[in-house]
């Protein structure tokens, strides 16, 4: 009776980066081989597996489903032998997949390979090079994985695309660059139909505080589906808000291309903020927030204004009265307030008034902001841009020199410090050797902190061209908002105030305190605008 035969077959990829024709035989070339040599040693085929896509290095026996139904089979005594392509098919763990070999020929399964014959165990030199075998294909294994990510790393900085499927917003189009097995390799172009998309998803991000479900229901309530014909999901929208390619930059694990203009479709203004907003609205940061979760309602501060007394977020509440007018008619009145939450709460203890009418206090900060937007307007970008980086150029100029005099001083002082010491170890001062080690500890650490210094402002003058970017990117956001501001509808307005102000406090009387996010005093040329101030001295 011919002996009964389960195959077993694997790949590790579908695709394979660095393609080995005898290591990573596709399926046909392992069920081919392995059935000509089952018919060439006279047995019978029984049953056949195959595992598309599983790593055999990445992957334990225990996650492999076909391995374990292999198992169930040999237990049950439905064959005989167990034949792969090559052992590395079973596996390339070295800590495990020499036991699962031995585990099938202590189970009276005889396991063998087209290329490689039959594994025994009849002597320890057996077990040994059963052993060995696995413990170099886990060797070849970790080799190829390390290649892999290096030339994926490299694939990335040189701005090519690593595969896969084009991300949404973009197509992929012939690169003329060939591989090492004659085929095209493909290059990522802009897609502008879909672009228009993602720049409406990040745009109702940041200009309207939408969430990604709201995102979702909006462009599905427009029609807009996805690439496969189908409705947006929440996931799918705050996975293309994460994604950095639409800044024009490629990834593949650790590693990140520079910024490629021809692929940029979100500029990284827009999606750094998108990433605070985001950020901003998880529940373990609700009490650093600054930005409001929600854009819905009539009311601007929802989010940055707290209680100046005790601290605690104010938050919105609304009541209504009813009242006859001079004719007699009786007249419903709405009435929306900010409260004090610890106050209502009774969480805290707080000596300042319980609530402040929303439209009263939502003015005071709109005249705020309209000051600040008249201000900017009076001064020409090219000017605050050279003006300022001059200052804070000239600013920290003064720093390092002052810095340099503080280490040429520190050194002086260990130097003789160092003089003293060596004229106690010659005998020649009197002075006890530990009060003028200690002497010299302390010297040495003011030298070490004095050099320290000195090259962080080094480093800060180097680097302070990119203050330009920065500067001149803060004055055309305030531009772009100034223009927009009053014709906007109250969720863009909610969150330009939110982009503007980090944090308003207020007080009994209305009396307010304002931090801004960004820095005014960066503005010179007569912007009388602090980082902090009372609305008061605004007059």
């Amino acid at each position: 009776m011919a002996e009964r035969v389960d195959c077993l077959y694997r790949v590790s990829t579908t695709k394979q980066v660095d393609h080995d024709e005898q290591n990573q035989a596709d399926i046909p070339v392992q069920r081919k081989a392995c059935r000509e040599f089952a018919t060439k040693m006279g047995w019978t085929i029984v049953h056949e597996e195959q595992e598309n896509g599983v790593s055999g290095y990445k992957v334990s026996a225990n996650d492999r489903d076909k391995l374990q139904l292999l198992k169930e089979r040999a237990e049950q005594g439905k064959f005989d032998i167990l034949l792969v392509f090559m052992f590395d098919r079973l596996g390339r763990k070295s800590d495990e997949t020499p036991f699962v070999v031995e585990w099938f020929v202590k189970h009276g399964i005889r396991v063998w390979s087209v290329n490689e014959g039959e594994q025994r165990f009849e002597s320890h030199t057996d077990r040994l090079t059963n052993y060995i075998r696995y413990w170099q294909a886990d060797g070849e294994s970790q080799k190829t994985s390390i290649r892999t990510k290096t030339a994926l790393g490299q694939m990335v900085q040189e701005g090519r695309f690593r595969g896969g499927s084009a991300p949404y917003g973009y197509r992929l189009a012939p690169s003329g660059i060939f591989n090492k097995r004659k085929h095209e390799v493909y290059k990522l172009e802009i897609d502008e139909d879909e672009a228009r998309v993602v720049r409406m998803m990040f745009n109702l991000c940041v200009g309207s505080g939408y969430g990604r479900c709201k995102i979702a229901n909006l462009i599905n309530s427009q029609g807009i589906q996805t690439r496969t014909g189908g409705n947006w999901h929440e996931a799918t929208v705050g996975h293309i808000l994460h994604n950095i390619t639409y800044m024009g930059v490629l990834r593949s694990g650790e590693s990140q291309s520079e910024v490629f203009p021809e692929l940029q479709i979100i500029d990284p203004t827009t999606f750094e903020l998108a990433q605070k907003l985001m950020t901003e609205r998880i529940n373990e940061f609700n009490e650093q927030r600054t930005l409001p979760r929600n854009t819905s309602g009539q009311s601007m501060l929802s989010g940055n204004v707290f209680c100046g007394h005790c601290g605690g977020r104010l938050t919105l509440t609304t009541n209504g009265t009813v009242r006859k007018n001079a004719d007699g008619v009786q007249v419903a009145r709405r009435r929306i307030r900010y409260v004090c939450y610890n106050k209502t709460r009774h969480r805290a203890e707080c000596s300042g008034q319980t609530g402040y009418t929303m439209h009263i206090l939502d003015g005071m900060v709109t005249e705020v902001l309209h000051q600040i937007f008249d201000k900017m307007k009076a001064v020409r970008e090219d000017e605050i841009v050279s003006r300022t980086q001059m200052n804070v150029t000239a600013d920290v100029k003064n720093q390092l020199t002052a810095a340099k005099r503080e280490f040429a001083k520190a050194t002086k002082e260990y130097e003789a410090v160092k003089s003293k010491l060596m004229a106690v170890i010659r005998g020649e001062s009197s002075l006890p050797e530990s009060l003028i080690s200690e002497m010299a500890e302390d010297a040495k650490r003011q030298m070490m902190a004095a050099s320290e210094k000195v090259s962080a402002l080094n480093a800060e003058v180097e680097q302070s061209n990119s203050r330009t970017d920065e500067i001149r990117r803060d004055y055309r956001n305030i531009m772009k908002w100034s223009e927009i501001f009053d014709s906007s509808d109250m969720a863009v307005k909610k969150m330009i105030a939110g982009y503007l102000i980090k944090k308003i406090s207020v007080y009994s009387g209305y009396r307010l305190h304002i931090e801004f996010d960004i820095n005014f005093a960066q503005f010179e040329l007569g912007l009388e605008i602090p980082n902090e101030y009372q609305v008061e001295d605004l007059a």
